[in-house]
């Protein structure tokens, strides 16, 4: 129960969102976009680089001492946390360029300080690697000299990266090219996205013009003849965007490519599951138990699709709303529901979403030129956490915004105990806070609910974990089969891609709803970041245990927030371990797959019983 103190708070809070900030203060980085802060920092920078530099990069003794390469940690670490290669200016402009992709100024800077950060990474680069190549028979030594403890995870992850990287400067020429191979191709095709618009059918009937994003969430719309439309125009824009998707697509996949086989990678993926400090077999394991499960799938877009009195559902309306619980939600009550449900589960939690709203820490709805979809974004341990929305008042949004939230509560807990070196989250675990937070959150809405509305609810949820754990394995495989065919061919065409993505989402959902699919690849940013799909998945069944467990003992929220503490101190095999929770097993994924088949058969009773 909380404190009367934490009630006062909870009133105040509720007082002051009660007209919640709807953009971001972007003000603790950068007062604008000409903010002399800017040159002040790069100038901050280049000092302490340089004085990083001529300290150890004549140095061998780190490598050899312990003690030595504490201090030189130490000081890696404060480098880092202060400002790092882009400072409060990169962050800064990063998140302005996503509140508008149209800006030439903000692409300008934003060129400008990638650049400089890239070179000032680079000079810093062999550190990284002068640590990653202590021999192997020396670092058993170096892992037991207590004054390393708060470091000993990250050694470890330097030194099982170790195989797979390059010379110094050959590091320095892949960061180089990165922009022009990569990250310019990608914010090309977001910006011809953002720029996109058609008219479509409104609910009133009447036609408007609507951004892709707009377009997208009325897909969603329980009006069949207004669904239909906005299908009719996604297809239209994505036909539109067919030819730049398919040069950037191509081009992202080459450049995977020659980055894997300069580096050694044996699969597309394995650099991925290196980078999440997961082991290969843990994800194969998992997609294996999901692949096998896809009946679950299918058979609950079946029954979606009788319940609408439809022989299929097309793929454009996979996640049509079905009952009451697709009313509208504006913003405002938006954020009561949330704030309620996260304090409700624990008061901290509600305090740190009081403050993001309070604080300008969301921006809320979709304009043209901003980016679409939804994320959560930190930097380093000083620094704000920002979440972007593209709010349209549906209670899916409702579930984004708890989403999001929950990464956010995930980056708060974890900088009250990690150093710089620490602070962030493995992919493989990113995604167990946000599903936690925003299941905790629906079944708030739907506590007090008739059957008729708990059934709505059933519905809804499971929704969302076809969309987690099924649709998300579809698009590992999807991306594995992609990966595979580019390196055998050399060059993919849209329409070649087209039936690699449509055969995955057959797999998922079945042959009649995978016709007309082709195309729809072309919008999933994720793709683009290679194998982070996965994830969601991950995230969901895992979150399912720690659900359960809060569940049957309230108290074990400690643990919960323990996990939300560890970051990257150590694997995530040892984080969960240490709960009891063990994600080598294959029979821990299955448990949580017979969860969600007991879940959608319990539904397909209720709609039986409710006709």
């Amino acid at each position: 129960m909380a404190s009367q103190e934490g009630c006062r708070d909870k009133r105040n809070n509720q007082e002051d969102l009660a007209i919640p900030r709807t953009e971001w203060d972007l003000s603790p980085l950068l007062l604008g976009n000409d903010d002399p802060k800017i040159e002040r920092e790069q100038k901050t920078i280049v000092e302490d680089t340089k004085r990083f530099v001529e300290k150890w990069k004549p140095r061998t003794d780190y490598l050899e001492n312990p003690a030595v390469l504490r201090e030189a940690l130490d000081d890696y670490e404060k480098w880092l946390r202060s400002h790092g290669a882009y400072g409060d200016s990169g962050y800064y402009v990063s998140l302005r360029r996503a509140q508008d992709q149209t800006d030439p100024d903000l692409k300008a800077k934003e060129t400008v300080l990638n650049d400089r950060g890239k070179k000032t990474t680079n000079q810093l680069r062999f550190f990284v690697l002068n640590v990653a190549q202590i021999p192997l028979n020396e670092q058993p030594a170096f892992l037991a000299y207590p004054g390393l403890s708060d470091y000993r995870h990250y050694l470890e992850r330097q030194w099982a990266k170790a195989p797979y990287l390059l010379a110094e400067q050959s590091e320095n020429i892949l960061s180089r090219k990165s922009s022009t191979s990569y990250s310019n191709w990608i914010r090309m095709r977001e910006d011809f996205f953002s720029r996109q618009e058609k008219q479509v059918l409104q609910e009133d009937g009447a036609k408007a013009t609507k951004t892709y994003e707009e377009i997208l969430s009325l897909t969603g719309s329980k009006n069949k003849e207004v669904r239909d439309d906005a299908g009719r125009a996604m297809s239209e824009i994505l036909v539109d965007m067919s030819g730049i998707c398919e040069a950037e697509i191509n081009s992202v996949l080459e450049d995977k490519m020659t980055n894997d086989d300069l580096r050694g990678y044996a699969r597309p993926d394995t650099s991925r599951h290196l980078q999440d400090d997961i082991s290969t077999e843990v994800v194969d394991a998992m997609i294996a138990a999901v692949s096998g499960r896809f009946d679950i799938s299918k058979r609950f877009y079946e029954l979606k699709a009788q319940l609408l009195g439809l022989p299929y559902l097309h793929y454009h309306e996979r996640n049509v709303e079905i009952g009451e619980v697709a009313k509208e939600y504006p913003y405002r009550e938006a954020v009561d529901l949330v704030y309620e449900s996260l304090y409700e589960l624990d008061p901290e939690f509600g305090e740190i979403f009081a403050d993001f709203v309070k604080n300008g820490r969301i921006d809320a709805y979709p304009r043209k030129g901003k980016r679409g979809g939804a994320f959560c974004s930190y930097d380093r341990l000083p620094t704000p956490v920002y979440i972007l929305l593209n709010y349209t008042n549906k209670l899916r949004d409702v579930m984004t915004l708890a989403h999001e939230t929950g990464h956010g509560i995930n980056d708060e807990i974890m900088r009250q105990k990690q150093n710089e070196l620490n602070f962030g989250t493995p992919t493989f675990t990113a995604e167990v806070a946000s599903t936690f937070m925003e299941d905790f959150v629906l079944q708030n809405i739907l506590k007090d609910a008739n059957e008729e509305e708990r059934f709505t609810g059933m519905l809804m949820k499971l929704d969302d974990e076809m969309s987690t754990i099924f649709r998300q394995v579809a698009f590992y495989r999807f991306e594995q089969q992609l990966h595979s065919s580019f390196r055998e061919k050399g060059y993919l065409s849209t329409q070649e891609i087209g039936e690699v993505f449509r055969s995955n989402v057959a797999a998922y959902m079945g042959e009649q709803t995978a016709k007309g699919s082709h195309n729809w690849w072309m919008y999933v940013g994720h793709f683009r970041y290679f194998f982070y799909v996965y994830s969601y998945a991950s995230g969901l069944l895992i979150s399912k245990s720690l659900q359960n467990s809060v569940k049957e003992s309230p108290r074990s929220i400690d643990n919960v927030k323990e996990f939300l503490a560890a970051g990257r101190s150590e694997t995530p095999e040892n984080t969960f371990g240490r709960m009891g929770v063990d994600i080598t097993d294959e029979r821990f994924w299955e448990a949580g797959l017979q969860e969600v088949d007991r879940l959608l058969t319990e539904t397909e009773k209720l709609a039986a019983r409710i006709g």
